[in-house]
């Protein structure tokens, strides 16, 4: 029991730091932490930290593997329908959940304050996203973070025809230029964000991009900036043709804080919360060839 007491008393002062320093970054470039959205990436969390962020009253998590997004949502679904819910309380409408997307800041209200706790519950894929999978994580995922080729959007757009509801999606853009990172290349986010745009089913409203692994967080400043320009270009020119354009997915917990100075609102941050992971992660199954079977 004392274990466990110190276990999550860790994971709260990690966690408060985060949201510290994320109020800091964002008053330094001239923002409010109320525009920034805290995602906390729970690929190495085990189930008792995600309780513990629950309790605090954290509502976006995100996940890189389709397999482990349904594992921790089960447990997440379980923790709530343990929870006292009174009677009467409303549960909150899709509309209404996406024009909240950026009125909740890092932290929020305690679960035991909440009159309905599933209230604000957003889970994020902000991993490489398999076609084959994108019928399982659009059933639970509340944005995608990860689309990079007009391949996956075009899936995408056949899963949400067939359930007749809209998923929000970001493009990846390989901003970095690294040949081992996923995402589209910048010269083609505008033609591949136009083609999407002409899916009914499909809201594009931002980017998403990775920093090249660096000794400092100001290395990946120059990768930022890059982004953010496209964006911003993007923006401009008006490729969002569904909806509002206005979602910049930059940073993780070793240069979260830079993102932010570059215009990032959403940051990705897992080990700066949950502590370094204690194994090295299995690579998910590889994709099947054209033609064959694809799981349901």
């Amino acid at each position: 029991m004392a274990t466990t007491m110190a276990h999550a008393e860790t994971l709260q002062s990690r966690y408060t730091d985060v949201c510290a320093r994320i109020t800091r970054a964002a008053q330094r470039s001239g923002r409010s932490s109320s525009e920034i959205i805290l995602v906390a990436v729970t690929k190495t969390a085990d189930p008792e930290q995600i309780r513990t962020l629950l309790h605090l009253g954290h509502r976006d998590f995100g996940e890189n593997k389709a397999q482990t997004l349904i594992q921790h949502a089960a447990i997440v679904e379980e923790f709530f329908t343990r929870q006292t819910i009174h009677a009467g309380t409303r549960k909150m409408r899709t509309d209404e959940a996406s024009q909240m997307l950026f009125r909740a800041g890092p932290t929020l209200t305690p679960i035991e304050n909440l009159p309905n706790a599933r209230d604000g519950l957003r889970w994020h894929m902000i991993g490489h996203l398999q076609r084959n999978k994108a019928k399982k994580v659009c059933d639970i995922a509340r944005l995608i973070h990860s689309v990079d080729s007009l391949r996956l959007a075009e899936e995408l757009q056949t899963v949400a025809d067939r359930k007749d509801h809209t998923i929000d999606i970001l493009l990846q853009v390989n901003c970095s230029g690294e040949a081992s990172k996923f995402g589209c290349l910048p010269a083609a986010a505008i033609p591949l964000a136009e083609q999407i745009g002409s899916m009914v089913n499909i809201r594009l409203r931002g980017l998403m991009t990775m920093a090249a692994p660096g000794k400092r967080p100001e290395d990946s400043r120059t990768c930022f900036e890059r982004c953010r320009e496209l964006f911003e270009e993007m923006k401009k020119e008006g490729v969002a043709q569904h909806g509002p354009f206005n979602i910049l997915s930059m940073g993780m917990s070793g240069d979260f804080e830079v993102a932010i100075e570059e215009g990032a609102n959403i940051v990705r941050v897992g080990s700066a919360i949950f502590g370094e992971p204690s194994v090295i992660e299995a690579p998910e199954a590889p994709e099947p060839p054209e033609g064959e079977e694809t799981e349901e």
